[in-house]
């Protein structure tokens, strides 16, 4: 190969994409347990955070656009997870609440970040290191964003 930089070795990429599609496999069967995807638990996780958000903001929230969000919202409405209503004050806005059986959702999930946080320690992963590494993460995202913005 002529070209070093194009090696998938010395991509940043691939191994920020690699990680992120494992640890989702982690989560996986823990969210089969609710009857949900990866998706709708981050759309859930940040419903939990604060009920009846506009769909922008959950777009924003998860960085992703309104025409991806809105379909995963449709999906989990017709699941009874979420509804949506128009805004009565800005009838463009759609708000999006919690329903009660995601609410009841919420106790059975509230584990999952420590069995996923317990299965990464079994293979000797240094808790500070990973603290480390969501913080750098989060660097990196804010600076993308701004790009975005």
């Amino acid at each position: 190969m002529g070209y070093e930089q194009l090696k998938l070795e010395n991509q940043l990429c691939f191994p920020v994409y690699a990680t992120s599609r494992l640890i989702t496999r982690e989560y996986q069967p823990l969210l089969d347990e609710l009857g949900i995807t990866y998706p709708q638990y981050l759309v859930l996780l940040a419903l939990w955070e604060q009920d009846k958000l506009p769909v922008n903001d959950i777009a924003k929230k998860l960085i992703l656009k309104t025409n991806t969000i809105t379909p995963l919202l449709k999906r989990m409405e017709v699941l009874g997870l979420v509804k949506r209503e128009k805004d009565t004050i800005d009838t463009r806005k759609v708000l999006v609440f919690l329903t009660d059986k995601s609410k009841e959702m919420e106790a059975k999930a509230a584990d999952i970040p420590a069995k996923i946080f317990q299965q990464l320690l079994k293979g000797n992963v240094d808790i500070d290191k990973l603290k480390e590494l969501k913080n750098q993460l989060g660097d990196i995202i804010s600076l993308l964003k701004r790009a975005d913005d």
